[in-house]
This record gives C-alpha cells, sequence and structure tokens, in this order.
C-alpha cells in the first residue's frame, strides 16, 4: 500500500534552513509528479512545490526563490530544501501526488519558524 514518510522538519529562527525528506513507498514513484503542501491549523492545506516525472519544478509565489524541491528516483525520495524562513512558513508539510494526492496522507513533518 501507498506510504510516505516526512522528516526533517523542526524549530528554526528567521532565516534560518531546514531539509525536509520523504521517502515513498508502494507508488511507482519515478512515474509520478510529486508535490510538498503545508497545512496550518485551521487552514486547509495548500501546495508549496512540485516536480514532475522529469524534473521541471514550480513552486507557489510565496516560496519562490527560497525553496527549492528535488527527487531522487534511485532513492524513492523527494526532498525540499527551505531557506531563508520566515515565521510564516510555520506549518506542517507533507508530500504526497502531485495534481491528485492519494487519499493517504503520511503523518507530516512539523516546522517551526521563529522570530
Amino acid at each position: 500500500q501507498v506510504q510516505l514518510v516526512e522528516s526533517g522538519g523542526g524549530l528554526v529562527q528567521a532565516g534560518g534552513s531546514l531539509r525536509l525528506s520523504c521517502a515513498a513507498s508502494g507508488i511507482m514513484f519515478r512515474t509520478n509528479a510529486m508535490g510538498w503542501y503545508r497545512q496550518v491549523l485551521g487552514k486547509q492545506r495548500e501546495l508549496v512545490a512540485g516536480i514532475t516525472s522529469g524534473g521541471s519544478t514550480n513552486y507557489a509565489d510565496s516560496v519562490k526563490g527560497r525553496f527549492t524541491i528535488s527527487r531522487d528516483n534511485a532513492k524513492n525520495t523527494v526532498y525540499l530544501q527551505m531557506n531563508s524562513l520566515k515565521p510564516e512558513d510555520t506549518a506542517v508539510y507533507y508530500c504526497n501526488r502531485l495534481a491528485i494526492p492519494y487519499d493517504y496522507w503520511g503523518q507530516g513533518t512539523q516546522v517551526t519558524v521563529s522570530l
């Protein structure tokens, strides 16, 4: 079955960096476009960044120039490098398939950015 395991979150000061990882199993990883999403308690989950099977990327305007998504098909893993973090980046971050996410969502990884 589908399994998505996110890791790498933590507490960081504004201006700092974090690198998130998402290990996928039970899916045809290399043929799927993947995305990183985030959710603040009480708000809808939003798409932050996406990467196609061919490596093309796109980003939400709020993170463009600060976040970089990448993938390692040999490891079935997608990454999110987050630089110049801001307090408004505080959220739980999830990975999932792009466009049509799986019904299954992992536990996510908490990112907290302090002033």
